[in-house]
């Protein structure tokens, strides 16, 4: 009698335990029907926001690697090698920006032109020029008329914005197409940290033009205005491979000469 009842079929019975499957044994979709893998998580890189894929399916968006063409020119992380400087290449370049007379400029960023010189420089020359130039006019207003009020000049800085940034802006550019339609194999990226590095030079000076001396201050914005326009026209001479190219970097030398009267006469008069 009792072995009748242990031989009955207990698997329809409520509350019976399945039997469990062996550690050897893996369950697969092929055993299982109805069953389908899934890869979390879900893939939003595809277009049309597909959600979950299944394995083995690939995604249209990764099979597709977008080309490099002119947009590359608006995506900011095109321009991320031109500032990957330190502070050591930094220092080193704006030190031989003082030292005209070597003209190996060209040669030290030949490697590795920065375009963080030419932002950081022209902006910080942008507010000084523009907040030691007021204080230049006060200093002058106070030594040579007490009796009229001296009002703070907000013009300054927008002048000094325009003219430094469409400057250091403008005109490497229209030197790299000068030389590109004479010939020369120029860089506008290495014009650009040229022009940007030769600007230092003013920043030092603008703290000595306060000084309320007319003679004093032509002096010191005439040395160094040479010493900045001599920087460039001795580094852009590596770009003319003749001598009826010459007067290229004399008209470099002038332009730059011409940028420092501008500073003088119009923030420092």
């Amino acid at each position: 009698m009792e072995e009748s009842f242990t031989t009955l079929p207990s698997s329809h019975l409520l509350g019976s335990v399945p039997a469990v499957v062996g550690e050897g044994k893996k369950v697969t979709s092929q055993e299982v029907p109805g069953a389908n893998l899934q890869i979390f998580p879900p893939n939003n890189g595809g277009s049309g926001g597909q959600g979950y894929q299944t394995l083995g399916a690939t995604s249209d968006g990764a099979a597709q690697e977008p080309n490099n063409n002119w947009k590359g020119f608006f995506n900011i992380y095109s321009y991320t090698q031109y500032f990957n400087v330190d502070t050591d290449i930094v220092l080193n370049r704006l030190i031989s920006s003082l030292y005209p007379i070597q003209g190996d400029f060209v040669s030290k960023i030949d490697a590795n032109p920065d375009l963080y010189g030419l932002v950081w420089i022209s902006t910080t020359l942008v507010f000084v020029i523009a907040s030691l130039g007021n204080c230049a006019t006060y200093l002058m207003h106070r030594r040579d008329d007490h009796s009229t009020p001296w009002n703070f000049d907000v013009s300054y800085l927008n002048m000094a914005a325009g003219s430094i940034y469409g400057y250091a802006l403008i005109v490497p550019l229209a030197y790299y197409f000068l030389l590109q339609y004479l010939g020369s194999s120029a860089s506008l990226v290495r014009f650009w940290c040229l022009w940007g590095y030769s600007l230092f030079i003013f920043i030092l000076s603008s703290f000595l033009l306060v000084i309320p001396v007319e003679f004093l201050r032509w002096t010191i914005i005439l040395i160094a205005g040479a010493a900045s326009a001599s920087f460039v026209s001795l580094n852009l001479r590596s770009y003319i491979q003749t001598t009826d190219l010459t007067i290229v970097a004399i008209s470099a030398f002038v332009l730059q000469m011409g940028l420092s009267i501008f500073i003088k006469m119009w923030f420092f008069a």
